[in-house]
């Protein structure tokens, strides 16, 4: 009798595990199903949303226009880089890659619906004018920049060279906010800035931006300086926004042994992951080399100087960099007009992820800097300095602006570390 019930509870204790099991699969498959059927009724809960604004809005709303402002809210939810453009946007893309626009000459970034530029471009009205990269734009034109799409505000900023814009500023390290009228220029992208000996066969080169020639130019820059006696470099990628990937990859590879890792992408699906390493067999790795970096070195220039960096070719000096080392695929759509999606993000030869965390420099140089402002709060400090003005009847004065000098510490630091580094090589010797 006590063997029965022995066997019976057995079975009983069988059936419930078997249960278990049969409830665990049915959840499992229920949770495989979720995010689809979570997506169907997102998407039915849009066309209810646009049917309602059609139906009872209180003005005719323009198809077209309630689709353009949709997609422009999803892809702006995603990150501070992709978005929807518009068909004269998209143009304005291609044209910009030609190397030539009328415009001031700033990158635009913005995080927490606040305008920044990422960096400007080297000999445009932005550098005269004496914009930084930490600086946050309010206003363009008197418009409140608040929310405002990138797209939108590269649109404000363009136009007919001679025109003129005028750009509301918070600046951080003077804690004031100002306002900076710019002269719109035909931008020309001049990709080497300077390529010149500065002293004791020490080698200066500044790479504004990372173009389709870039590459030729520095390999005639680096023979010039060459035939100088160059036995040390200064790699300057300070405010450089970046660029073309393969070109960055021709860049670093000039200074790395062959085979050497440079970069890498980290898609969503791992058949799309790359690896780059260096193809050329006559990389100049003979002298000692600083890179130059700061909080305008985005992209392509982040990819540079962690390849040099990890890989111990050289000593990377100078701030923290953006952090904007992400692939961005454009699609263009049937209309005319196209999505700019991240689709990857880069990774240095030691499997850093760069995008939202940046090069660190072996050796930082800070500058001085004031008190940083919570950035929900410069709206408020816009609207309390307007106030003031307003109350005072004071007529605004025409902003200062100023020549921007480069940071000399940083390359004194720079040229102060190769002199040590060539003592170094020659008490070994």
């Amino acid at each position: 009798m006590r063997k029965r019930i022995m066997l019976l509870l057995a079975a009983l204790v069988v059936v419930s595990f078997a249960s278990v099991a049969v409830c665990a699969i049915e959840k499992s498959k229920s949770e495989k199903k979720n995010p689809k059927e979570d997506l169907y009724s997102q998407v039915e809960l849009f066309s209810d949303a646009i049917g309602v604004i059609r139906d009872d809005y209180v003005d005719d709303v323009d198809s077209k226009k309630l689709i353009y402002g949709a997609l422009k809210g999803m892809l702006g939810s995603l990150d501070d880089y992709s978005q929807f453009m518009e068909p004269d946007e998209y143009n304005e893309i291609k044209v910009e890659t030609k190397g030539e626009f009328g415009g001031v000459g700033i990158e635009i970034s913005g995080r927490k619906g606040i305008l920044s530029p990422s960096s400007r471009l080297a000999g445009t009205p932005a550098e005269a004018a004496g914009l930084e990269p930490q600086d946050k734009i309010l206003k363009i034109d008197g418009e409140i920049t608040k929310d405002m799409s990138l797209g939108d505000s590269v649109k404000k900023m363009r136009g007919k060279p001679g025109t003129t814009v005028v750009l509301t500023i918070w600046r951080e390290k003077e804690e004031k906010i100002f306002d900076v009228s710019i002269k719109r220029a035909i931008i020309k992208i001049k990709s080497i800035k300077n390529a010149v000996i500065l002293e004791s066969g020490i080698g200066y080169i500044k790479i504004a931006e990372f173009q389709q020639n870039t590459p030729a130019e520095l390999e005639n820059a680096l023979k010039r300086l060459e035939k100088y006696k160059m036995d040390a470099l200064v790699l300057d990628l300070r405010n450089n926004p970046g660029g073309l990937l393969d070109v960055a990859v021709d860049v670093a590879e000039k200074f790395l042994p062959k085979d050497t890792v440079i970069v890498s992408i980290k898609s969503k699906d791992p058949a799309k992951d790359v690896v780059f390493k260096s193809r050329i067999k006559n990389g100049r790795t003979g002298f000692p080399m600083v890179v130059l970096v700061n909080e305008g070195s985005a992209s392509a220039s982040e990819i540079v100087a962690g390849a040099i960096q990890d890989n111990k070719r050289g000593l990377v000096v100078g701030q923290k960099t953006y952090g904007k080392a992400s692939v961005q695929t454009v699609m263009g759509l049937k209309d005319g007009s196209a999505l700019r999606l991240t689709t990857a993000s880069y990774l240095t030869p030691d499997g850093n992820i760069i995008r939202d965390h940046g090069i660190i420099p072996d050796i930082v140089v800070e500058k001085e800097s004031g008190k940083p402002a919570a950035e929900e709060d410069l709206f408020e400090k816009l609207e309390k300095k307007e106030k003031i003005d307003k109350e005072l009847k004071k007529d605004k004065a025409p902003a200062e602006t100023e020549e921007k000098v480069e940071r000399d510490s940083q390359l004194d630091r720079a040229v102060d570390i190769l002199k040590a580094l060539k003592i170094y090589k020659e008490e070994k010797r």
